[in-house]
């Protein structure tokens, strides 16, 4: 799943200052508090969906995804700071295939909008670069126009839809999927 809130790839463009974007791993419990709020306010979870129509993560969820091999998560910083505003993640990791099902982002404030694609990029080349993944699926909700740009502009390729399979307000959406392979992806510096 791709899903960025609904303002994400727009805003102002990030300053290159003298830091860089960092992604921190999820591994200290106010930091996974604080991705379990972002991740709990509507205007994200309602693009979400963690199996069985879960959208919004418990604390204790989201923890207990931080210790599986099935996840990567990571919080992820702008330019000028070290404190985190936003979550990325590859989801459904298989080794054996070398596949990851699904890639999303959600930004703890939409003023970082321009941040939620460099932070993916920054992730999938760790997926393709370390973990030796061959391709990553995404999809998001056909109304998230944010998304689909931001999945278009990270290199994923359309690839079908999956009709009325997400629910927002009561009311049926599609599904675009996509996908990218490692030899498609072009790292962001």
């Amino acid at each position: 799943m791709m899903h960025i809130a609904a303002a994400t790839c727009c805003g102002p463009a990030p300053s290159l200052g003298a830091l860089a974007l960092k992604l921190l791993p999820l591994d200290r419990p106010a930091w996974i508090e604080l991705a379990a709020n972002w991740l709990g306010r509507e205007e994200n979870y309602k693009w979400l969906d963690f199996g069985e129509g879960a959208r919004a993560l418990s604390v204790m969820s989201l923890r207990i995804m931080t210790q599986r091999d099935l996840h990567v998560l990571r919080l992820f910083t702008p330019d000028d700071s070290d404190l985190p505003i936003g979550i990325v993640a590859l989801s459904e990791i298989r080794c054996q295939s070398k596949t990851a099902g699904s890639v999303w982002a959600v930004l703890g404030r939409k003023r970082y909008a321009g941040y939620a694609v460099r932070a993916m990029s920054k992730l999938l080349t760790f997926g393709f670069g370390e973990l030796g993944l061959e391709a990553v699926s995404a999809w998001t909700v056909e109304s998230n126009v944010a998304a689909r740009r931001g999945l278009e502009q990270l290199g994923f390729r359309y690839v079908g839809r999956q009709r009325r399979r997400h629910w927002i307000d009561g009311r049926p959406y599609d599904r675009l999927l996509y996908d990218l392979l490692a030899t498609e992806h072009v790292p962001d510096d």
